[in-house]
């Protein structure tokens, strides 16, 4: 597995693949594998500023087909009136409804929200909406966010971390 995972971050590796990459790992980050696609996304617009506004779009469309996934995962699962249907948290999602994926973007809850929503048979276009919103607002804040940070400061850190390594 483990040489696996290093052969898909090669190939992966910026700027070689570029937006492609920024896609597989946003979609990824949002199904298989506890990954992060923020900083595969920070360090293309690094390179690219030009792209900003593409590559937010791409790693919108990648990490909210993840999202649609898990909602196809949950809503494959056979509901047969489980106990649980019954938890306060069930029965807010309930209550609001698909505006709830709109947290989809949250670290360890978004991913299983979207399975929830689908386990809950909520509308699936509904769902994909709100859950585009919460994860486009979420890239475009903290990309932008970062790029605001001064690149000593991050040249500091790589430099750092490397003599750590030594």
């Amino acid at each position: 597995m483990e040489a696996w995972m290093d052969a898909l971050l090669l190939t992966l590796a910026l700027p070689k693949v570029g937006l492609l990459s920024v896609f597989v790992i946003s979609f990824v980050s949002a199904t298989l594998l506890p990954m992060g696609s923020e900083p595969a996304l920070f360090g293309f617009v690094s390179l690219r500023p030009d792209l900003f506004w593409v590559s937010i779009a791409v790693a919108t469309l990648g990490n909210t087909l993840g999202g649609a996934v898990n909602y196809g995962l949950g809503f494959a699962i056979k509901n047969k009136g489980e106990p649980y249907q019954h938890w306060k948290w069930v029965e807010w999602l309930k209550k609001i409804g698909p505006k709830t994926l709109f947290l989809s973007w949250l670290p360890i809850v978004g991913d299983p929200l979207c399975s929830v929503a689908g386990w809950l048979k909520m509308p699936f276009w509904s769902c994909v909406f709100w859950m585009l919103v919460g994860k486009a607002l979420r890239y475009v804040l903290i990309t932008g966010l970062l790029m605001q940070v001064p690149e000593s400061f991050w040249t500091g850190i790589w430099g750092g971390l490397l003599g750590l390594m030594k």
